[in-house]
């Protein structure tokens, strides 16, 4: 019966304009040991994303989805549950799956090169030693994907960068994170809303 109306009706996602469909990626590691780390702020970015369009992720097939309708777009959340370093197999997979075009996915991602709170928004690059960068590359087998990068900072010492990345917030940065996360979420609406160009002149910070 299910199938029946299906054949009759069509599946309600595929009459969408696949101009007007978009996947925003956060990056993280969904072990409970990596909740509240700096690595894991693509996480925390849909989650406000989620918690400000008033949805509910759910878990499904390579991570956790949710749907934002925005101005008329349809924007699926996603935080890949396949742990950072193989990220690319769980974006391919939803990419496929709602046949969202490359030019409307964003990746949101930490990012130790760049001061804290500070964002960088492109539309191409390389994955400047982010491994989970590195995978989406790899299995998209393209750089040409938009990537919104978040400034953790670099306040570590010699020897010191994994355990900075994978530590906690300190209360000092805790202090302002709210700000920094609805930033970046307005950015990513942006991105879906007034394109690539106009949302890095707009959010990007020097």
């Amino acid at each position: 019966m299910i199938k029946w109306i299906k054949q009759l009706f069509g599946n309600s996602n595929d009459n969408i304009d696949p101009g007007m469909k978009y996947l925003v990626v956060g990056l993280g590691n969904m072990h409970p040991d990596y909740d509240g780390t700096r690595h894991n702020i693509g996480f925390e970015v849909v989650d406000m994303m989620a918690e400000n369009a008033k949805v509910s992720f759910k878990n499904d097939t390579l991570g956790d989805v949710a749907l934002v309708k925005h101005k008329g777009r349809h924007i699926h959340l996603l935080k890949p549950s396949t742990y950072m370093n193989l990220s690319g197999k769980s974006v391919r997979y939803w990419m496929t799956k709602h046949k969202v075009n490359i030019d409307n996915i964003l990746v949101v991602v930490d990012d130790k090169n760049i001061e804290f709170g500070s964002l960088r928004m492109r539309g191409k690059g390389s994955d400047g030693g982010h491994n989970g960068l590195k995978d989406i590359q790899n299995i998209l087998g393209t750089t040409k994907y938009a990537r919104l990068r978040v400034g953790i900072g670099s306040e570590y010492s010699k020897g010191r960068q994994v355990d900075f990345v994978l530590g906690k917030w300190s209360k000092e940065e805790l202090d302002k994170l709210g700000p920094i996360l609805n930033d970046c979420a307005d950015a990513s609406l942006s991105f879906c809303s007034i394109g690539l160009g106009h949302t890095m002149n707009k959010f990007n910070t020097k």
